[in-house]
């Protein structure tokens, strides 16, 4: 398994990262503030330390537009995954994420850009479902 590979399952491994990865799914391109009312139980902190661990995987992109610093939802690495075959990919992946892996995947490659910048069109499972347990 590439060290790549193990920051991306660390990263999902956490329930409050996978929720991050929910909002911005739903709503992509959120500010900090926005992240941290999805989170209330937790301080500014506690949430940046979260997106940290989330853009070393490459799992959120950022982009400044003035003073704000907007977080995106960035599948791709995931995707990377699933494209070097079942030895890094873990067996209790669900079938569910497998088709979204191959979908995100395929959609990031036909689009000037990618998920870089917001364009994904896959959708994205239940981040909640199938990897907690």
């Amino acid at each position: 398994m590439r060290d790549a590979d193990s920051e991306v399952f660390k990263a999902l491994a956490d329930p409050t990262r996978r929720s991050i990865l929910d909002g911005l799914f739903q709503r992509d391109g959120q500010t900090l503030q926005a992240l941290c009312d999805r989170c209330p139980q937790m301080t500014r902190f506690g949430v940046m330390k979260h997106l940290g661990v989330l853009e070393a995987a490459n799992l959120v992109a950022t982009k400044r537009v003035g003073r704000t610093k907007l977080h995106y939802l960035n599948p791709i690495p995931i995707g990377e995954i699933a494209d070097t075959g079942s030895a890094s990919t873990p067996s209790h992946l669900p079938a569910q994420w497998l088709v979204f892996v191959a979908t995100s995947s395929a959609a990031c490659r036909n689009q000037p850009g990618g998920a870089r910048n917001g364009h994904h069109q896959a959708r994205l499972p239940d981040l909640h479902q199938g990897l907690a347990g």
